[in-house]
């Protein structure tokens, strides 16, 4: 189905509802009419694409779990041809409720993030609310291994891995770090960096900031 969704992509409806026929679906991928019928029902039963069929024609668009599919490929594809993958995600900058702050400083953590990340990180994070139309690219970073930040033990409690990934904002060398057990939701960024992010780069609540991740 990947090579359909492909074609239906190089029409352009990533971006825009398409209209097209079963004939020239047929043509595009070079299959008979009854087979491109098909696709497009397997496509949009597996939520690939949305569909609507009356009498003025047949309409698609390709779905966010369409466009996951193709992006994972687009990834796959880039680390072949060009080595280190990266993505780039936009988000509103946003207070936290403090805890960065007391997880960044407990030394299970820091001494971690200064031997694997090579840099020893502001007591605080950033926090970056990721709109929807960039949710695929977040949801990327759940499936990529990143570096792991190993979970300890203190004599009160028990504190979960992390996953982390180095990144870049402005210039300034960071990491995204994705707690195993977080009470954020997924559209919710941390960041991390030697310095105070805020500060350094005059950002405010609200601000848009676009960070480059390095899968």
């Amino acid at each position: 189905m990947l090579t359909e969704l492909k074609k239906l992509a190089m029409m352009n409806a990533t971006r825009k509802v398409v209209k097209i026929s079963s004939k020239e679906f047929a043509e595009k991928i070079d299959q008979s009419l009854q087979t491109a019928a098909r696709k497009l029902k397997e496509l949009e039963e597996n939520g690939y694409i949305e569909r609507i069929i009356d009498s003025d024609g047949q309409y698609v668009v390709i779905t966010e779990k369409g466009k996951e599919i193709l992006y994972r490929e687009y990834l796959e594809l880039k680390k072949i041809f060009e080595g280190e993958e990266r993505v780039c995600i936009t988000g509103r900058v946003m207070s936290g409720v403090g805890e960065g702050k007391y997880y960044v400083s407990l030394d299970g953590y820091r001494k971690q993030f200064e031997e694997k990340l090579g840099f020893a990180p502001y007591p605080g994070t950033l926090n970056l609310k990721i709109p929807k139309e960039q949710m695929y690219f977040r949801r990327v970073l759940d499936e990529e291994d990143g570096i792991l930040i190993e979970g300890f033990k203190t004599e009160d409690r028990t504190f979960g891995d992390v996953k982390a990934f180095r990144c870049r904002i402005d210039g300034i060398e960071g990491a995204v770090i994705i707690p195993k057990r977080t009470h954020y939701s997924k559209d919710i960024l941390e960041i991390i960096a030697p310095e105070k992010l805020r500060e350094k780069l005059g950002l405010r609540d609200g601000d848009n900031v676009e960070i480059e991740v390095i899968l």
